[in-house]
């Protein structure tokens, strides 16, 4: 059916990184603020439906690269299932009704979501070939995602919380830069040409350096003096178990599994990762709420 392969172009699983959206609402302490949630979802949705646009975007521009991927080339336009011109207007439609949900936050977040849609298209048409520029590309998405988050609700976000977020990003985009290096092997460069300006050592060091750095970025950002002064707490410190494990569980499984390529995909199918997020969560709550 045709409206099951746009929903596949769209990629609804990938939906789950606008999540990032809600990190200022829960670190805000605002979490059962009614309209302040309700704002944020608003925000969420219309990351969903721009990101969708974008993902659209990308098929069409990449539709011969892909064809010589092993899993992208079953994407809807790779195969042949959906039809250019529907593509087309799937993206049209996607995209004008995101930015008009999105404008209808506020003027801030909508501008957030310009620069979001700006950057993905010069990703999408140059960024990708400029090495290292093109994994802080796919990385800023994240981190737009955040900042459009706290614009959306108007609350300050802690400088912390962004410095975590951008590695966080790094480290994903990097491991999946990783993944695409090992799944292609010598075909990369044909299906990715920047993948030649990049080598399994340099890829390693580059995912150590922000493993290392996350980490401590994490570690320092729960027992800061504007964390304890904002929140009132030292026990944020207690919540870093998890993150160090979620970390080393995601390099087991980008080393001795040979996954990373998908992000999202991952976290919804390890059901270790996705408990220790769901336990992450858990003791987020209950150190910033029940104090």
């Amino acid at each position: 059916m045709v409206w099951l392969e746009i929903l596949k172009t769209l990629r609804p699983k990938q939906w789950t990184k606008n999540l990032f959206v809600y990190a200022p609402l829960v670190f805000s302490v605002k979490l059962f603020d009614f309209r302040s949630f309700i704002v944020a979802t608003q925000a969420f949705f219309s990351f969903c439906l721009v990101s969708g646009a974008l993902y659209t975007f990308n098929d069409l521009c990449d539709v011969e690269e892909d064809r010589l991927h092993p899993l992208k080339k079953n994407r809807p336009l790779a195969s042949g299932s959906l039809k250019k011109s529907t593509a087309i207007a799937t993206l049209i439609l996607a995209g004008v009704t995101g930015l008009l949900l999105s404008l209808s936050v506020n003027l801030n977040f909508f501008l957030i979501i310009i620069s979001y849609l700006l950057i993905q298209v010069l990703y999408s048409s140059w960024l990708k070939h400029v090495v290292i520029i093109d994994i802080f590309a796919v990385a800023t998405g994240f981190f737009l995602r955040v900042i459009g988050g706290a614009l959306a609700i108007q609350v300050a976000i802690s400088s912390w919380l962004l410095i975590c977020t951008i590695l966080l990003a790094l480290f994903l985009s990097m491991t999946k830069r990783r993944h695409e290096y090992f799944l292609l092997m010598d075909k990369a460069a044909s299906h990715r040409p920047i993948l030649k300006e990049y080598s399994p050592y340099l890829l390693d060091q580059m995912v150590a350096v922000v493993t290392a750095s996350t980490l401590i970025a994490y570690c320092l950002y729960t027992i800061s003096e504007e964390t304890v002064a904002k929140f009132g707490t030292r026990n944020l410190i207690f919540t870093t178990p998890f993150v160090l494990y979620g970390i080393f569980r995601y390099l087991y499984l980008v080393h001795q599994k040979n996954q990373g390529g998908t992000p999202e995909e991952i976290v919804l199918r390890d059901k270790p990762l996705m408990i220790n997020i769901i336990l992450w969560i858990i003791s987020i709550l209950l150190v910033l709420y029940l104090r």
